[in-house]
């Protein structure tokens, strides 16, 4: 369908232009919002004497949503959703819901000036852009979390989308970690197969061996003062006998 432009509109074209769009396009959004008028010879001539009224309202309208923009862009809108471990969520969030957002916070949007190409399907921090007019567009974020509170973590940019088993994993590998860090060294084997710790020195004998080794070697010494004796006593009983 040709219709002919009663304001500016992006990628489409500026006020007065005739362009060909599909049907149901201007049926349900140009022709319905005053935003175009089919491209007849009655239309062309309605067109020419509105035209100066057309531009001064453009104008207004222009200057209104820059008023709105200022205060506008940058803008963090919080949408509460339920959603799984992983941050999916049970349904989307669409321009409806996002419009509705807007609204709360004190700024009237049409749904069909939220530029979504598809629907919100997972928590997070999402950028988009709000026409405010033909010539005026300015970015928002949306902020779908479960709730307030990681509305709040998601806000500082933290990221949930974790699952909690990939968390609870983390933690148990730096807990092992920090105990294989702090493991005491293992105690030295000694070659008759006992282990010695720091407190028993390699070299150093136990006082039980000590007594053992004390207690064989005084019979020796015995032995050895009693020999010459018995000699001694053998010669004077041979002498004797002669």
């Amino acid at each position: 369908m040709d219709v002919i432009l009663l304001e500016r509109i992006a990628k489409l074209g500026q006020i007065g232009e005739v362009v060909r769009v599909r049907d149901g396009f201007a049926r349900n959004f140009l022709l319905p919002q005053g935003k175009a008028l089919r491209a007849t010879d009655g239309n062309r001539t309605k067109f020419e004497s509105m035209k100066s009224d057309l531009e001064a309202r453009n104008l207004e309208k222009k200057g209104e949503a820059e008023t709105v923009a200022k205060k506008l862009d940058g803008q963090t809108f919080v949408v509460i959703r339920q959603a799984g471990e992983g941050g999916q969520l049970y349904g989307s969030v669409s321009t409806r819901d996002i419009a509705s957002a807007l609204e709360a916070g004190g700024f009237h949007v049409n749904r069909n000036q939220i530029t979504l190409n598809i629907p919100i399907k997972s928590i997070g921090m999402h950028k988009m852009p709000v026409e405010l007019h033909g010539e005026v567009e300015v970015e928002i974020v949306v902020n779908v979390a479960r709730n307030e509170d990681e509305a709040v973590r998601q806000a500082r940019g933290e990221d949930l989308t974790l699952t909690r088993t990939d968390e609870e994993e983390d933690a148990a590998q730096a807990k092992i970690d920090a105990e294989k860090f702090f493991e005491a060294p293992p105690a030295e084997v000694s070659a008759d197969g006992e282990a010695t710790s720091e407190a028993e020195a390699p070299g150093e004998e136990k006082p039980k061996a000590k007594r053992a080794k004390k207690a064989g070697a005084e019979p020796a010494e015995g032995d050895a003062e009693a020999k010459p004796a018995k000699e001694k006593k053998a010669k004077k009983e041979k002498a004797a006998k002669e």
